[in-house]
């Protein structure tokens, strides 16, 4: 790197002597040479205060003079003398004080001064000052390890390598940085200046010229060097922020060889004292020296500018032109003045004559001032120019117009303008009109006086204006017309958006969009339209909506094709942006400006841009959004080709992971992609079909494990689609084209429709409103019921293709998957209740009852002992999805009397109840069919057959969690009671986990003991000592209400009764009896000791009841007795833990907390009071 241009080894005097002498040696050359022998010449005997001395340096202070040593001086002298950690620390001390020296901080802040030379100086010549022994680095002397520059050879080698490692990358960054410097130093040309500021930088150069990015850098760094050092760190950070892209820790960042100036306060408080020397100011109004001038050839060159040149030519034509038309225009303005002027003589003369009074006007004492303008200057309004208003003989054009003036009569100015406007002909008042519409005549009252006009303009030079600035010049033209107005905001808004507070900028909106609709500028209108997406950092919701508003108004007032080209590439370059609320925001406009863009642009640009975003954005807010609008495109697309890509769409926005964008999806994306399958003709041949064949797909897959998450993504997907497939089958009916508003509409029911999930599900949206969908309603209930579905393709596709595709696809799912049952309930359950009450009776339950093969009458039982779809989900959505549809009478008939007779079927033919269970669970979770469930169960209890009654008694279990206790207490404690004595052993048994079921979720005390007293029936009754699976089934019981108990009953009942079946275990004979009871056993136990245990049931109950197991699984199961003997010893431990713990030592825990407590609460109390007397007494009330 190149040595700074300031010599640090010479004091001021030096230079300037050294500036006499002509400077003849190199430019290069540090300074002169010091011969080794020479002393310093600033050195200061001990005797001497610091500060003062007797240098010999070359004009700086004389021995014999006791004056102070300059600090300059001393500091040239050591870096003269190479000492370099002396004037380092001489460099501190001074930026301590505050007394920093510009030589010292630019010889440190140079990198070049200590780079190491490669090659070895020759003995002879001085050493160059500034060149350490240290390895290159863009580093400065901040950085220097002396340390490692030992005398250790090897150990310098392996260190050295690692800094030059590290100093290799920081210059490779440096390289980078500069080089992206110089490309927008290049880059920065004239041409980048708008050519309304570079005429003003030519008409008055003392406006201030557009910043470079040098000069940017520069400033932004003394501008944070200043907030740093005043404490506004905050501000900084944020200034930080917005100039991410520069090192504010480095000035070195701001360019090559750039010496950093004084700080921003010291160059204020110089500002203004720098006095200018004359020599270097030259005076514009003296001639110039024919020496300086350079002599041109006279032959070759004088011929080579006297011939014109075709560009020239042509110019100088063009202007000819111009001054042509321009003084044919002259002429007719003079000739229609001396025209006017003799009209308004005769119109004097009438007027004098018929109207005395009139000689009583006032004598003429105003001037008119004429308002010609030329139109291309973009008709400014210069209050500058006020100040020539008098007639300067300077100027031709303001003489010709002040000669036709002054030979136009005084008389013209005291008749009323709308009186002269008459006098006009008509084409003239029109050109008027049009040209002075918005300006009325202006005039000034101009004094009888007869000063010069020089005189007038010297005068008025005294009126202070401040014209020599950007703001200035703006202030001092004011814009008379739409053009010029426009022009001047383009102009000012990008350096008043930055000075308004972010919370306020969104009042800006408008102004910002007014202007960037009308500007001519393209360049202007980008610049204004990037300030508008750029306008608040991390807008939030309703100052996006409040752009996006202006976007939409942009777009109606300036149409689709800028649209693509102004507001489009504004959205892609924020496609990326950090914040996602910039993200958001395109994601927003993309469908708010779809109405408003070309039609292939929609399809192909804005569809790809919201496809990347759904795939790579990881915001879900951003993917939401995203969603909707696409939702929106999807209503303005007409390319089919595009359908495929838009199915891909639906696809992946079902799978995405978020909750929030998966509900836009429904909301949003998905009707109006239906309404445009719809209008495709591809609703019922491709969309369904291929979410149903998705459906069979996923349940013959999830044989070995279903995925239980996307089957309900795509059931949810089936069901979003219902409300249009019912659209589609309403417009396509033969009755369609009878479907006319006459006359008063009835009103649709409100429970007609299930509640639609957004207003795009309604189908009276859908089909167009409510009066039109209830008249389509009256004509489809008719033709169902009176005509038939005779020549209705979309009706007969629903019951002859989807339906009995459907009923074979619930046949094979796991009855025991909950979820799975739910999902497919809820979708026949709304396609039911929106084809309405009729289309469910006449096709929908037949096409069930004809699998089912069940009859309203009576059961075969020898007929349906085989049947065995009635162990398959079809049951349980048969009952939940199609006959809970309607809550009529004899609708819960019919549901009741199916549910009876699939009980009877399952319970006679020894079938699987999972069916059954399935359905009972599925209406158990709504309270409002308890009731019915309990009658169905009522039936079982009173049949006749032991087996219905036993699956009664079981399907009491799955019903009783969420019912009412008083419907417990009044009809299943009964019936319960009712089948505990029934004559079979096992309907009994069957009873205990209902028992066990109300002991865990109830908590009315006589319906507790009546429970406990029936379970202690089955445990103390001789006639249940031998029954094994009685005992199984309690201790099972046991084990799963065992926890979640009410603790009385566990600890009175369950551990005690638990330890007397172990005891009993031990005794019995048969050794897999014995094994079954006693890993029942083992799972309760295992339960139970989670639970909290008091000392005295563990001692007594629980560690007996184990020791008990552990003799039981010595014999039988050897795997089980290494966990119990863990089991035991930490319950052992446990008890000797809480043995161990002396009374008297918890007791006194307890006090000194309690008593801390007491303190802490008493001194914030005594805190919180005054000193009044009567508030300190009530501390010691008690409280009432």
């Amino acid at each position: 790197m190149a040595a700074s241009s300031v010599n640090p080894f010479l004091s001021d005097s030096d230079e300037e002597s050294d500036r006499k002498m002509g400077r003849n040696k190199d430019a290069g050359t540090p300074g002169p040479a010091v011969p080794e022998h020479s002393p310093p010449s600033l050195l200061l005997s001990p005797q001497q205060e610091p500060g003062y001395g007797s240098g010999s340096g070359a004009g700086v202070v004389k021995a014999a003079e006791a004056q102070r040593v300059p600090l300059d001086s001393i500091a040239a002298q050591l870096l003269r003398d190479q000492y370099i950690l002396t004037a380092l620390e001489f460099h501190t001390e001074l930026q301590e004080a505050g007394r920093e020296l510009p030589r010292l901080r630019d010889y440190f802040s140079n990198p070049g001064n200590f780079e190491r030379q490669m090659s070895t100086p020759p003995k002879d010549l001085a050493p160059v000052p500034g060149q350490l022994n240290r390895a290159g680095s863009i580093s400065t002397l901040d950085s220097l390890d002396f340390a490692r520059y030992s005398d250790d050879g090897n150990r310098e080698t392996d260190e050295r390598l690692a800094v030059l490692e590290f100093e290799l990358r920081k210059a490779k960054e440096t390289i980078q940085s500069l080089r992206a410097n110089l490309t927008q130093a290049a880059a920065f040309t004239e041409s980048d200046v708008p050519l309304q500021e570079r005429k003003n930088y030519k008409s008055s150069p003392e406006i201030q010229e557009a910043v470079k990015p040098l000069e940017k850098r520069a400033l932004n760094f003394l501008v944070n060097e200043y907030l740093l050092k005043i404490n506004y760190k905050l501000t900084s950070i944020t200034f930080s922020d917005e100039n991410d892209d520069q090192d504010f820790e480095l000035w070195d960042d701001v360019g090559l060889n750039i010496p950093k100036p004084p700080d921003l306060l010291q160059m204020y408080r110089e500002y203004g004292s720098h006095a200018t020397s004359s020599k270097e100011m030259i005076d514009v109004a003296v001639g110039v020296d024919p020496k300086d001038l350079e002599v041109l050839p006279y032959d070759k060159e004088l011929a080579a500018l006297q011939q014109p040149q075709p560009q020239e030519a042509k110019t100088v034509q063009e202007l000819q032109d111009q001054l042509n038309i321009l003084n044919n225009e002259k002429l007719l303005l003079a000739s229609q003045i001396r025209q006017l002027k003799s009209e308004i003589e005769i119109f004097k003369q009438h007027n004098l004559t018929a109207a005395p009074e009139s000689t009583m006007l006032p004598p003429a004492t105003s001037e008119q001032v004429p308002q010609m303008r030329p139109m291309d200057s973009g008709e400014y309004l210069d209050v500058r120019s006020f100040e020539n208003d008098s007639c300067h003989p300077e100027k031709e054009e303001v003489n010709s117009s002040c000669l036709t003036d002054t030979n136009i009569d005084s008389s013209i100015h005291s008749i009323d303008p709308s009186t002269v406007a008459t006098l006009i002909p008509h084409d003239k008042k029109e050109t008027k009109s049009t040209t002075d519409t918005s300006h009325e005549t202006i005039q000034f009252n101009k004094p009888n006086r007869t000063l010069s006009p020089a005189f007038h303009q010297a005068l008025l030079s005294f009126c202070r204006m401040a014209t020599d600035s950007r703001l200035g010049v703006e202030v001092s033209r004011i814009a008379d017309s739409e053009h010029s107005v426009m022009l001047m905001l383009g102009r000012c808004l990008p350096h008043i958006v930055p000075n308004v507070l972010l919370a306020k900028r969104e009042e800006l909106i408008p102004l910002i969009l007014c202007t960037a609709c009308l500007h001519p500028e393209p360049k202007e209108r980008d610049q204004l339209l990037h300030i508008l997406f750029n306008l608040i950092k991390r807008p939030d919701d309703e100052q996006r909506q409040m752009i996006l508003t202006g976007c939409v108004a942009f777009a109606r007032h300036v149409g689709p094709t800028r649209v693509e080209a102004e507001l489009l590439p504004q959205c892609w370059e924020q496609i990326n942006h950090k914040y996602p609320e910039r993200r958001l925001l395109v994601a927003e406009a993309c469908g708010a400006l779809a109405p408003y863009l070309p039609k292939e642009i929609r399809s192909s640009l804005v569809l790809s841009m919201l496809q990347q975003m759904l795939t790579e954005d990881k915001a879900d807010l951003v993917r939401e959004a995203v969603i909707k609008s696409l939702g929106i495109i999807m209503a303005y697309i007409d390319d089919s080709d595009k359908y495929l890509q838009g199915f891909e769409l639906q696809m992946s926005a079902l799978s995405d992971p978020s909750e929030r964008v998966i509900n836009a999806t429904h909301q949003v994306f998905l009707p109006a992609f239906a309404a445009w399958t719809t209008e495709l003709g591809k609703l019922q041949s491709h969309l369904i079909p291929t979410l149903l064949n998705n459906i069979e797909k996923i349940i013959r897959d999830g044989e070995h494990g279903l995925d239980e998450h996307k089957l309900h993504l795509h059931l949810s997907a089936m069901q979003s689609l219902i409300p249009p497939l019912f659209a589609l089958v309403l417009k396509n009916a033969p009755f369609a084209s009878k479907a006319k508003l006459q006359g008063e509409v009835p009103q649709i029911e409100v429970t007609r429709f299930p509640r639609p999930a957004s207003p795009l599900q309604d189908v009276a949206t859908i089909i167009g409103s409510r009066e039109q969908l209830s008249v389509l309603l009256q004509l489809y209930d008719n033709q169902l019921e009176h005509e038939g579905t005779t020549g209705w393709d979309n009706l007969l596709w629903v019951v002859n293709q989807l339906l009995p595709h459907l009923i074979e696809t619930v046949g094979n799912i796991n009855v025991t998957s909950t979820s799975c049952v739910h999902d497919f309930s809820r979708y026949f359950w709304r396609l039911c209740r929106t084809f309405g009450k009729i289309f469910t009776n006449t096709k929908v339950k037949p096409q069930f009852q004809e699998i089912l093969r069940l009859s309203e009458e009576a059961v075969d039982v020898s007929a349906t002992a085989g049947n065995g779809v009635l162990t398959k989900a079809t049951v349980p959505i048969y009952a939940t999805g199609v006959l809970t549809c309607y809550n009529q009478e004899e609708d819960r008939k019919l549901l009741v009397g199916f549910l009876e007779d699939v009980m009877t079927t399952l319970s006679l033919s020894h079938a699987s109840l999972d069916s059954l269970k399935a359905a009972f669970v599925e209406l158990g979770a709504n309270p409002a069919y308890h009731e019915l469930l309990l009658t169905v169960l009522w039936y079982g209890v009173v049949h006749t057959s032991a087996l219905v009654r036993c699956t009664a008694a079981r399907m009491f279990e799955l019903i009783v969690r969420g019912m009412n206790e008083a419907l417990i207490d009044k009809r299943v404690a009964p019936a319960l009671v009712t089948l505990s004595s029934d004559p079979e052993f096992s309907v009994r048994i069957a009873t205990i986990p209902a028992f066990g079921t109300i002991m865990e979720t109830v908590t009315q005390r006589e319906l507790l003991e009546r429970v406990k007293m029936q379970l202690a029936s089955f445990l103390e009754d001789p006639q249940y000592h031998d029954q094994h699976s009685l005992y199984m089934e309690i201790i099972k019981t046991f084990g799963r209400v065992g926890p979640n108990a009410e603790p009385r009953f566990r600890d009175e009942f369950v551990l005690p009764n638990l330890h007397k079946l172990a005891i009993s275990n031990n005794q019995q004979a048969i050794d897999t009896k014995r094994l079954d009871v006693a890993i029942q056993l083992f799972e309760a136990y295992s339960a139970l000791s989670c639970c909290f245990i008091s000392e005295e049931l563990m001692v007594n109950h629980f560690l007996p009841g184990l020791k008990c197991l552990r003799i039981d699984m010595e014999h039988l199961s050897p795997e089980h007795e290494v966990i119990l003997n863990s089991m035991i010893k930490e319950c052992e431990l446990k008890v000797e833990n809480r043995t161990v713990q002396e009374p008297q030592s918890s007791m006194s825990i307890a006090a000194s907390l309690v008593s801390e407590d007491t303190k802490t609460r008493f001194l914030n109390k005594m805190g919180q009071l005054s000193t009044s007397g009567a508030m300190l007494a009530n501390v010691f009330q008690r409280k009432k």
